[in-house]
């Protein structure tokens, strides 16, 4: 029997922070790497390594990978869900700027908090926690607001894929959460997602006509590497191990903290600015992930 939380304790909250900070940075080093690597076969890579290297650690802690125990066609919904976040994310950004997609991005708290409410027994945030989710969102649109200019036609379509881009990434989460998946290994659910992106990726660079790998720089194989071994195979998997023990609207909640960390990754790694704007927006962000994590009397 597994023994979920209803709350999140230290263990939780300091992998979450790992995470976002991890992710964060990830935007950075995915973006140096676009003059080596293009971005959605970056994705492909990625895919195909972390599976690789899952596979392998499964095999040697002997986890029985081929089980008909009727997690098939969610593991498959799944990994599409997943899949086609990571498509258009990384096409979404040829279209419209990193500091308007980080906004639109980051809407998938919403999309995982609406489909617990729904999907998720036992999930249900009251409205002192969404009003949470609301004050940590107004903080993204504060720490990016310098960016926010009138939109061409060209970035409505970016804008428009990155929020297609969080309703799947929210839609991967809760059917994590409301289905089968839930109750096998995180290693077995991050492999089903994993193996239909290995799949997908390559043919949708092609298909976008993406140059693919223009050169394998020495900073291209690192990244690729990050990205294989610490992001996908091992983030990716802590990320899946808390929303089967943990209460999935809470920890979706942190992911707030995500293009916050990707800015201080900026200021430092490519010498962006660190205005104001974004100091008052860390302290929004703090405030929402305080209510939506907060325990209300008689909430056990």
């Amino acid at each position: 029997m597994i023994d979920k939380k209803d709350h999140l304790d230290v263990l939780a909250v300091s992998t979450v922070l790992i995470l976002c900070m991890s992710w964060g940075v990830q935007q950075v080093v995915i973006k140096l790497t676009l003059v080596d690597i293009s971005p959605v076969m970056q994705a492909a890579f990625r895919s195909i390594g972390a599976m690789v290297i899952l596979t392998g650690w499964a095999l040697i802690r002997r986890d029985p990978l081929f089980v008909r125990d009727g997690t098939l066609w969610w593991g498959i919904a799944a990994g599409i869900f997943f899949t086609v976040e990571f498509v258009l994310i990384f096409w979404g950004l040829e279209f419209t700027n990193a500091s308007r997609s980080v906004i639109f991005l980051f809407c998938s708290p919403f999309v995982v908090a609406l489909g617990s409410q729904w999907f998720v027994p036992g999930e249900r945030l009251n409205r002192l926690q969404f009003a949470g989710l609301g004050i940590a969102f107004l903080g993204i649109i504060i720490a990016f607001g310098e960016s926010m200019t009138l939109p061409t036609k060209t970035m409505l379509v970016g804008d428009a894929m990155l929020i297609g881009a969080a309703i799947f990434w929210g839609a991967a989460t809760v059917v994590v959460k409301a289905g089968p998946l839930a109750t096998i290994s995180p290693t077995r659910t991050l492999l089903y997602q994993l193996a239909v992106s290995a799949l997908i990726l390559p043919v949708a660079s092609w298909s976008l006509g993406e140059p693919g790998v223009i050169r394998w720089s020495t900073f291209a194989i690192v990244s690729v590497v990050y990205q294989t071994i610490w992001v996908v195979a091992i983030t990716y998997l802590a990320w899946f191990w808390l929303i089967r023990y943990y209460p999935a609207p809470k920890i979706a909640s942190f992911t707030f903290l995500t293009p916050i960390f990707g800015v201080f990754a900026g200021w430092l790694i490519l010498d962006e600015p660190l205005t104001i704007a974004l100091l008052v927006a860390l302290m929004f962000v703090a405030t929402g992930v305080w209510l939506v994590n907060r325990q209300e009397k008689g909430d056990g």
